[in-house]
């Protein structure tokens, strides 16, 4: 294991690269990595770089926000099969023909979702700023009709929150989904003094028995400041790794072990070294797609 650790270590150096790993990563891959965090913080720590490549450790969509960010950047994603369930759960042309029967809405979409998909979106958002993004478009649109796609429990939740009706594309988390209210139940009666925190892709009645509902990087931060010792985790199974390396005087109980993203598994140490070694695989966005998309993006950014 070393011997890779080493190998890669030499060739990010040589080739002037920087690796992103995203929380749900395997424990070595994270281990190996510059930067680890959610998709969007991680592009924007890669864009800040003069890092000539961005290897990206995590999904498909993922890496294509990062060229976004960063088109002058060559960036790789070591195994290009790796994808998210979600995301291909929406393209462009179902899109358009939504938009087409509410020409007056605006359309916020999830940051899990294809370049193509952004390039027709007014603002995208993560599970992180997704209520602030849409109070802010309330304050100027009180009336505004407003599109979310893809993530139905993102959007319910948020729509919870702020009180106002969208639009929800039918799309999902399949290992978010895999998380059960008698999962959190279970996880109470064995560990009765733990905190639940769970993510907002959750389905609503997991959120609901939930102490905090936040991103991966709110959970972070704020499990980091909590007094609190013992914590139960409704999202991927990955971050714990990250979060026992940050509080290891705390103690972290995962809702359930069926939360493993496959896709978020596929991407091994050995797949990083190839991905330096043969700069593989490479992702390329058009660059009207490109364009488009970035609009999206910044009007996000502006925003928080």
């Amino acid at each position: 294991m070393m011997k890779i650790v080493d190998r890669i270590k030499k060739l990010k150096k040589e080739k002037n690269a920087v690796i992103l790993a995203h929380n749900y990563q395997l424990p070595e891959v994270q281990d190996i990595a510059d930067f680890i965090g959610d998709s969007l913080g991680l592009s924007i720590e890669a864009a800040r770089t003069d890092a000539a490549i961005i290897v990206f450790c995590g999904v498909h969509f993922m890496a294509e926000t990062a060229k976004i960010l960063s088109p002058q950047k060559i960036v790789l994603l070591p195994d290009k099969n790796a994808g998210c369930p979600m995301a291909d759960m929406i393209d462009a042309e179902g899109l358009k023909s939504l938009q087409a029967k509410h020409p007056d809405a605006v359309t916020v979409c999830y940051v899990n979702t294809s370049a193509a998909v952004k390039a027709h979106c007014d603002y995208c958002c993560t599970s992180a700023n997704a209520l602030k993004i849409v109070q802010n478009i309330l304050l100027n649109h009180q009336d505004k009709e407003i599109i979310f796609i893809p993530d139905k429990y993102l959007a319910q939740y948020v729509s919870a929150q702020v009180k106002h009706d969208f639009i929800i594309w039918e799309g999902y988390c399949p290992t978010h989904a895999k998380i059960l209210p008698e999962n959190i139940m279970q996880a109470k009666r064995l560990h009765p003094k733990a905190r639940v925190i769970v993510h907002p892709e959750c389905r609503p009645e997991v959120t609901a028995l939930a102490d905090v509902v936040t991103s991966t990087e709110g959970m972070s931060k704020y499990i980091q400041k909590a007094p609190d010792t013992e914590f139960i985790i409704g999202t991927e199974t990955g971050i714990i790794h990250r979060m026992r390396k940050e509080n290891p005087d705390k103690n972290f109980y995962p809702a359930t072990e069926m939360a493993v993203c496959p896709n978020m598994k596929r991407i091994t140490l050995e797949k990083v070294l190839w991905s330096l070694e043969d700069l593989s695989y490479e992702i390329i966005v058009p660059p009207d797609i490109m364009g488009k998309a970035r609009l999206s993006i910044e009007r996000m950014l502006q925003m928080v």
